[in-house]
């Protein structure tokens, strides 16, 4: 069976590690070579792109701040360099600030806004005129489910996810008639490490089940499924969408995540990561 991706060139922000690093892998498996950025972790990174050569891909590894435009410009210039161009792009750098409205600082607030969505901006901004060159590509943001209802005590990271969502739509809209597709998945309780040691602890892990009518957490593979299902030509109809990965969670008659908060462990650092 001939590979989806054959021949394109991928881009995957916060690649280092979860659900990046799964997509960075489904793209390779899938023929594509494969940009891995991240921020902080760069040995994280440096692995990711050890896995994809491991199973036979093509990859390295940019350091990249994605709310910094010289970062971005930076980074989307080097894959275009090594590769020849950009088809699809993965837009899953994030970060978090567990705290309510009141209590968030504008420092914290300022720095999830900047790198959740105006870091999806910026990728945007650069990848599109690539893909262009290229007569189209397809681009998934990460958003959550966070950014289709609100769980209770994370002001910032909601308001920067319901904003990666209307990006994703403005952004499509205004490309659509030109070969760029652009949507959104929105991972719901998936197992990563942003998620720190909520599922070690088993009340904390079981609360966790139990908000997906699935009775169990993704896994970030599951997420890199649906993002290059998103990037193939098996979408090509698709834009402007957002999918969710969440088993059940959004479909149930209220808010399921509106009141979890793990009476022994803190709050992780973001949703669907």
């Amino acid at each position: 069976m001939t590979a989806v991706l054959q021949g394109k060139v991928a881009l995957v922000t916060g690649g280092s590690s979860g659900i990046g690093r799964a997509a960075a892998l489904a793209f390779a498996r899938e023929g594509a070579s494969v940009v891995i950025s991240a921020d902080r972790n760069a040995a994280g990174g440096a692995e990711t792109v050890r896995l994809v050569e491991q199973v036979g891909g093509s990859a390295f590894f940019v350091q990249a701040d994605v709310s910094r435009a010289s970062d971005v410009e930076a980074m989307v210039r080097r894959t275009v360099e090594a590769f020849g161009g950009l088809d699809c792009a993965f837009n899953n750098a994030g970060i978090a600030a567990w705290t309510p409205a009141l209590e968030t600082t504008e420092a914290d607030w300022d720095r999830v806004i900047a790198v959740n969505l105006k870091g999806v901006w910026l990728c945007m901004k650069y990848e599109i005129p690539e893909m262009l060159r290229r007569g189209g590509g397809a681009i998934v943001n990460n958003s959550s489910v966070a950014g289709l209802v609100a769980p209770v005590g994370n002001a910032a990271y909601c308001a920067s996810k319901h904003g990666v969502l209307g990006l994703t739509k403005a952004v499509a809209l205004e490309h659509a008639d030109q070969g760029i597709r652009v949507n959104a998945v929105c991972p719901g309780v998936i197992h990563t490490p942003a998620w720190g040691d909520a599922f070690t602890d088993p009340k904390s892990a079981q609360e966790l089940r139990e908000l997906q009518p699935r009775g169990r957490a993704g896994e970030p593979e599951e997420v890199a499924e649906a993002v290059v299902w998103l990037c193939s030509g098996a979408a090509s109809l698709v834009t402007g969408v957002a999918f969710p990965v969440d088993g059940g969670l959004l479909a149930t008659c209220v808010n399921p995540i509106h009141g979890w908060r793990s009476s022994s462990q803190p709050l992780p650092d973001a949703l669907g990561r």
